[in-house]
């Protein structure tokens, strides 16, 4: 019992299960906008389990998918699989009972969910061989985590609003245009290895400016967003403090800086989400 306790111990900090705080709070902001205001504590319960289950689900794949990529580049070789901490096997049964889990919830929540749970598990399971592929699989991890919105809308509403669309297509460049900046660690691996991304194929400065200009589209299509949903003063506010957190976040890194890319990758991405959420709900509030 204390092996298998240690094995999910290592599951979970393999899986950075603590990081689902990213897309998160976007898929609250939908949650909100669609019941204008707090959903029932029985949709909003099962709407955390499958967002936390098909992350994990996701996470793990990619993790199981990448196992031989990883024993290759020495910055992800310390990775539970490559260091014989966990087998592939046991990860690939944590994959499917994750996946299990979130149809279970997609289930629960109404029919249309679950007739879509599996387009959401091959979005999230497909990511990870985007980079064998194509230099945009960066867009592929942008809309695994862009997805979440447009779901927890048909989670509260059991059907979709073309208008959720918009913040869906905003996190996506939001989570790709980071991932662009996260992949320049590993530019040089990437190159020898045969694997695709934008700082392997256009260089490091090139991918700096894809970032940036995919962020600045983001902050476009959240003020989009904001005019669909008749933001406030408090919602506008919130769109200001995004851009200038993403602002903030491109100042700690720099072509031939990225020492602080895992501050900004982690931290900021965490803050950014948090503070959209937080004034899209005080935005309701002051309306009800």
């Amino acid at each position: 019992m204390s092996s298998l306790w240690a094995k999910i111990r290592t599951t979970l900090e393999m899986i950075k299960w603590e990081h689902s705080i990213f897309a998160l709070p976007f898929a609250l902001t939908a949650a909100l906008l669609a019941a204008n205001g707090l959903p029932g504590s029985r949709v909003l319960g099962w709407i955390l389990v499958a967002m936390v289950a098909a992350r994990s689900s996701a996470m793990a794949f990619n993790r199981w998918a990448d196992a031989a990529l990883d024993a290759a580049n020495p910055r992800t070789r310390a990775r539970a699989i490559p260091a014989g901490l966990l087998t592939r096997q046991f990860v690939l049964g944590f994959t499917l009972l994750a996946a299990a889990v979130f149809v279970l919830a997609a289930a629960e929540l109404n029919r249309l969910t679950l007739a879509l749970s599996p387009l959401v598990l091959a979005v999230l399971w497909g990511y990870s061989y985007l980079k064998r592929l194509t230099r945009w699989s960066h867009l592929g991890l942008g809309l695994a985590l862009g997805l979440a919105p447009s779901a927890t809308w048909i989670a509260v509403r059991g059907s979709l609003d073309a208008r959720i669309l918009v913040l869906t297509a905003a996190v996506t460049l939001w989570a790709g245009g980071f991932d662009v900046l996260y992949a320049c660690q590993d530019w040089e691996h990437d190159s020898i290895a045969g694997l695709h991304s934008l700082p392997q194929a256009v260089g490091i400065s090139a991918a700096f400016w894809a970032a940036r200009a995919s962020h600045l589209m983001m902050l476009a299509l959240l003020a989009w967003f904001g005019l669909l949903f008749h933001f406030q003063m408090l919602g506008w506010l919130g769109i200001a403090a995004v851009g200038l957190l993403l602002a903030y976040e491109h100042s700690l890194v720099s072509p031939h800086d990225l020492r602080r890319l895992n501050a900004a990758f982690f931290t900021m991405n965490g803050v950014i989400a948090l503070v959209f959420l937080g004034f899209v709900a005080a935005d309701l509030w002051t309306r009800s």
